[in-house]
């Protein structure tokens, strides 16, 4: 079930970022069907004139010059490694892998029978954020319970911080393809403004320049509002484990209370 979520969630992106891309050889052929209006003489009907130009979308890409070329292959590139950090992040930020329920079980079982090298065993046997973080408390158990909080807190802090930089990555993907489609937007634009500046501008060129500038920021816009929208909700599920994953682990080391007790009495 949640292979099929995971397979219909990168689907959509896929979706999202290519189907106003598809659309551009519709688009061109119907441009290139639809001719120009010429007026004859004696004021007589309009007759329509048909005028062949770049269709298809490698005409849009190639049409726009090398920076142009290298804009697209930035924004397919910046689509590319959002989609991969969106799998990543599906596949590895779920209860299974940060707080599996097997490690929960045999470190309650440990620490109900006092053993704290067998509930360290237990976390070295199943590594992961909460284990790491299990880990870095019995490891000072000998220390006292203040240190050993104060040990916990910091391999929390760690772990989180692990956890939002591959989120992280989706966020600066949603931001580059603006940012990307804006600047193929003004080289766009260049382009159209040195057309005029030539005199009698062509009317295809110039509209072939401006259909340039205007696609490149959808092509950005494509890649952006995808990935900000997995970003947003994959980041509020990982603060909701991050935060029973934090109260979990609370609740286990209160047993090292009783540990450190039973120490102190040996020892006198």
């Amino acid at each position: 079930m949640k292979l099929r979520k995971l397979l219909l969630a990168t689907a959509l992106l896929s979706g999202l970022v290519a189907a106003p891309l598809a659309s551009v050889p519709v688009l061109a052929q119907d441009q290139d069907a639809g001719g120009d209006l010429v007026a004859t003489e004696g004021g007589g009907a309009p007759v329509q004139t048909t005028k062949k130009g770049n269709s298809g979308f490698l005409g849009v890409i190639f049409g726009s010059g090398a920076l142009g070329v290298i804009l697209w292959t930035a924004l397919f590139v910046d689509g590319a490694i959002a989609i991969y950090f969106i799998v990543d992040c599906f596949v590895l930020i779920k209860p299974e892998k940060i707080m599996p329920a097997s490690l929960i079980a045999n470190v309650e079982a440990a620490m109900a029978e006092g053993d704290v090298m067998k509930a360290l065993s237990s976390c070295e046997n199943e590594p992961g954020p909460m284990a790491n973080i299990l880990q870095a408390g019995f490891s000072h158990v000998e220390e006292g319970f203040d240190v050993i909080q104060e040990a916990v807190t910091a391999a929390a802090d760690l772990e989180t911080e692990r956890i939002m930089q591959r989120l992280t990555w989706i966020s600066v993907c949603s931001n580059l393809g603006p940012m990307l489609g804006l600047l193929g937007t003004v080289q766009g634009m260049i382009m159209c403004f040195s057309s005029l500046a030539t005199g009698a501008p062509d009317v295809g060129s110039l509209a072939l320049s401006i259909g340039q500038a205007l696609w490149t920021t959808a092509g950005g816009l494509c890649v952006a509002i995808p990935s900000i929208t997995f970003f947003y909700s994959l980041r509020n599920n990982a603060n909701r484990l991050i935060l029973r994953m934090t109260a979990q682990t609370m609740e286990l080391i209160k047993g090292l209370r009783n540990v450190e007790v039973v120490g102190d009495e040996e020892q006198a």
